[in-house]
C-alpha cells in the first residue's frame, strides 16, 4: 500500500473522521507500517504498552486470560479498528492479547504520535472514549452471560 492508500484507510476509520487528509498522510508517514503473518501476537496481555495499532487489512482476535490459565476470546479486531489504547491512556499493562487470524497489515503509532493526535484533534479523543465505553459494555455483557 502507498502512503495515500494508508491515509485513505485511516480516513475510513470512524476514530479519524474530521482529521484533514493532509494530517492523515503525516500520521501514515510517521507511523510504522507492519505486515504480520497469521498467528502473530501484536500485543500480549500484561506487557507494557508503548503504541497503538490501526488494522489496515485482515483481522485479529482479542483474548483475555481467565482463571486457570485459559483464554477467552472477547472479540474480533477487524480492518479499520484501533487497538492498544487502553494501556497508554490508563498507564496500565496490556489488558488483552491480540492475535492475527490471517495475514494482516497494521499501522503502529507510538505513544508520542498517539498523544499528539489526541491533543491536536479533541474529537479523536472523544471517539476513543466512546469506543472504550462500547468495549467495556460488550465485555460486561460477555461476563454476565458466563
Amino acid at each position: 500500500m502507498s502512503l495515500s492508500e494508508d491515509a485513505a484507510t485511516l480516513a475510513a476509520v470512524p476514530l479519524f473522521q474530521g482529521v484533514d487528509p493532509a494530517r492523515l498522510k503525516l500520521i501514515a508517514f510517521a507511523a510504522e507500517r507492519l505486515t504480520v503473518p497469521a498467528g502473530t501476537e501484536l500485543v500480549r496481555q500484561g506487557e507494557a504498552g508503548d503504541a497503538v495499532y490501526v488494522v489496515l487489512s485482515g483481522e485479529a482476535s482479542a483474548f483475555v486470560t481467565v482463571a486457570g490459565g485459559g483464554e477467552l476470546r472477547v472479540g474480533p479486531v477487524p480492518a479499520g479498528t484501533l487497538f492498544g489504547e487502553v494501556a497508554l491512556l490508563a498507564d496500565v499493562p496490556r489488558t488483552a492479547t491480540v492475535r492475527a487470524e490471517g495475514e494482516m497489515a497494521v499501522l503502529r503509532l507510538d505513544a508520542d504520535l498517539f498523544f499528539d493526535l489526541i491533543q491536536e484533534f479533541p474529537a479523536v479523543g472523544i471517539a476513543v472514549m466512546r469506543e472504550l465505553a462500547r468495549r467495556l459494555d460488550r465485555s460486561t455483557t460477555l461476563l454476565h452471560s458466563r
